[in-house]
């Protein structure tokens, strides 16, 4: 029963590692495209699936489709994402020039990092909830002793207080990463 609510509770530790993997913190980073999708002959196609992907620099990001006329739809969907750069398309080639982050707007990233982090906290503390429910329902039902009822449930608080652990280092890891210059 408690592999359940663990297994949730890694799936959010996950999600919240995909949130900070978008957040681009001054240096090229392919994975900011991961949530951008181009339609491709009417299916919405991942951005890595319809070309090449590469960073030759460390503040950019190319972009090679394996088909030319994919260009103009690559360029109109990353405008429209919120990654707040601009495209610059040669004909064969999307570039993506990340500009060097200001103090004030680092911040602003730090502050959005926590507050992702604080989410996923939310989230494990949920599941805990849920879990310790569960045990209480089957100890009502008779289906667990009082003693495995309280065995369980301190179980479930060392899995909330390992993933909580887990999620404050991925904070501190993150807004390391991007208050560094």
């Amino acid at each position: 029963m408690i592999k359940k609510f663990e297994e949730k509770m890694q799936k959010s530790i996950e999600s919240l590692e995909r949130e900070y993997n978008s957040i681009r913190a001054g240096r090229a980073n392919p994975h900011v495209l991961d949530k951008i999708k181009v339609d491709y002959y009417g299916t919405p196609t991942p951005l890595q699936q319809v070309g090449n992907v590469s960073v030759p620099e460390p503040r950019i990001i190319t972009i090679q489709p394996w088909e030319t006329s994919l260009l103009k739809a690559i360029e109109k969907e990353i405008m429209q994402s919120d990654i707040g750069i601009n495209p610059t398309n040669d004909g064969k080639v999307i570039r993506l020039v990340f500009p060097e982050l200001t103090e004030e707007r680092r911040k602003e990233l730090v502050k959005d990092v926590k507050k992702k982090g604080e989410a996923a906290k939310v989230a494990i503390r949920n599941i805990r909830r849920d879990a310790n429910d569960t045990l209480k329902k089957a100890n009502k039902n008779n289906e667990i002793t009082e003693d495995e009822l309280k065995d369980q449930q301190d179980k479930v608080q060392k899995a909330t207080d390992k993933h909580i652990k887990t999620i404050d280092g991925m904070i501190d890891k993150k807004s390391q990463e991007i208050l560094t210059v």
